[in-house]
Formats: C-alpha cells, structure tokens, sequence
C-alpha cells in the first residue's frame, strides 16, 4: 500500500489536510508527522509520529524505510513569526525542502506538495489583479524564502523531473484549528472575539485589502492539483490561488448582519508593513485553466459558516 506522509501536520493546514487525504485513502495510509509531541484529537484516528525536518537523516530514514511516496511539506515558520527569528526562519523554510527534493531525486517519493505564499510578491509587484508571472521582490524572510523555494522547486523538476507541485496560498481562514502567527490571521482571530461578545483589536487597519480564501477551498485546491494530470500543469513554481478579496471594515460589516452588537478597534503593528506590501487581489486564471480551478466560498458565506463552526475553547487550549 503507497504512504502518503504530512510534515507539520499539526498546522492550521496540515490538520485538515490529513482528515481530508484519510477520507481518501483510509487512515492507515496516511502519517500525520509534526514536532510536537502530541496529534491534535482530530488526527487520532491514524498514526502520528513526532518528527523534526531539521533532522535530515531521520526524515531520510522514515520515509525510506516506510516507503513513503507522496509528501505534503507543510512545516515552516510564518510571516509574523519569522520576522522574529529570522535565522530559524530561513533554516527552517529552505533545509527541509531540499531533503525532500532529493528524496524524490532519488527517486525514493514520487509526488511532493510544498506550499508557497502570497508572500513571495512585493511593494513594487502589481497589487491588483497580482498575475502569475509578475515582479517579485519580497521584503519579509517568509516570502524570501517562499520565492527561493519556488524556483529550486522549478529547478529540481527542469533538471532531475522532480514532480513537485505548489499554490501561492493566500490569507487561509479555518475553524478547526489556531492560527500559526501569519499577517493574515486577523481574519480568523475576529470570529472567536465575535462569538465571546468581545471587542476585536485589529492589528491591521481598516482599509487593508487582502486575498483570503475559507480553508475547505484552499484543502480541495491542493487535493485537485496533486491530482491533475502532469501533462496538463504549466507552472512548476507555484500556482496562483484566489478566493475573494476583502478588508477587515468589509468583514466586520458581514459579521455585523450576524452579530450587530459586535465592535471593532484599529491598532495597526509591524504586520500593517507586511501586509501593505502584499497583493490586494490575486488573478488565478493559469490554475483555472490547467487545473479548472474554481472557489466555492464568497465572503457572506464564509462568514456564516465559520460563526456557525467557531468554538471559543479551543482558544483555551
């Protein structure tokens, strides 16, 4: 039976991308890998193995010994994070794709998944309609390290047919899980301040468009990409992905038809220089048209269904 493994499955990503890739392949199949010691109750039901991708031998072994063909590399340190430790950042981002890269060259994994950002774009990238080939000079160390990433996995699939598959995601708003530490986190943290009837200090202001995109698209995006025939897939850096569009007034504005008591506070920090610098608005037309990519979630429909699932809780571990 082929394996499919998924690094930094305890993520806001990887946990719903394992419950999605178990319902396809059945629990066994699928190894959630993290380095925490302990899965997330919702990853219980199959095996979980705590894993460091700094470890480049043990991950080598693992996924050698198991006979691990398809990889989903989630692990990585994100953008507000990173501008804390940016020396980690960088080791963390980069060291742990290359081992990846030539186990496949190798020719150990048949398949890798290794997500990119909007992070990768810049203050002089067009920042309407952001198109798929474009300027890209990222002034963070996550999107530096999102674009290097990028073209070693171009590299590795001109040179050594690596067949390695990537989506630009954009801001990704879930309620299964905490967010990790990224620019575009307000967009989660706003909902478990709405339900606790509490009001929400945004730390980006009120006009900051940004793309967004409801977690179930962003997993059945990377589950129809990986599953796309390999002839039919153009770009070999990372796909464009666009959900919708929208600022955090504009989302506040459709949490309010839910909950009109719900306030908001504007207290812009260093993540307000990040996000300035990113697109407003994403064009994906190349993965509609490789891939027949299509969102599914607009705003008003995001918002609902993430008030309805929302679990204040789990803020308390």
């Amino acid at each position: 039976m082929s394996k499919t493994i998924v690094i930094g499955a305890c993520g806001q990503i990887g946990t719903e991308l394992v419950i999605a890739l178990r319902k396809k392949h059945g629990n066994e199949a699928v190894i959630a890998a993290d380095v925490k010691n302990d899965c997330p109750a919702l990853l219980a039901d199959g095996p979980y193995l705590k894993l460091d991708i700094l470890d480049r031998e043990s991950v080598r072994t693992l996924i050698i010994n198991q006979e691990i063909k398809e990889v989903y590399l989630l692990a990585a340190l994100l953008s507000a994070t990173a501008e804390k430790n940016p020396d980690f950042a960088w080791r963390l981002n980069m060291e742990g794709l290359f081992t990846i890269l030539d186990l496949a060259k190798e020719g150990f994994v048949s398949k890798i998944f290794w997500p990119s950002s909007i992070a990768v774009f810049g203050p002089t990238t067009p920042r309407e309609h952001t198109p798929q080939y474009t300027i890209m000079e990222p002034t963070t160390v996550y999107g530096i390290s999102k674009l290097a990433g990028e073209r070693w996995c171009e590299y590795y699939f001109n040179k050594h047919h690596v067949d390695v598959r990537s989506i630009r995601y954009p801001g990704l708003i879930s309620y299964t899980s905490l967010p990790g530490g990224g620019t575009t986190d307000y967009a989660v943290d706003i909902f478990y301040q709405a339900k606790l009837g509490k009001t929400y200090s945004c730390f980006l202001s009120e006009n900051t468009a940004l793309p967004m995109m409801f977690m179930e698209d962003a997993i059945r995006a990377t589950l129809e990409l990986m599953n796309a025939p390999k002839e039919k897939l153009t770009v070999r850096s990372s796909y464009n992905l666009s959900g919708c569009s929208f600022t955090p007034s504009e989302l506040t504005s459709e949490i309010k038809k839910h909950i009109p008591e719900f306030n908001i506070e504007y207290a812009p920090d260093f993540r307000q220089a990040i996000a300035d610098s990113w697109p407003k608005s994403i064009d994906d037309s190349q993965a509609r048209l490789d891939w027949d990519w299509k969102e599914k979630y607009s705003i008003d429909h995001l918002v609902k269904t993430m008030l309805e699932n929302v679990d204040p809780s789990l803020l308390n571990g």
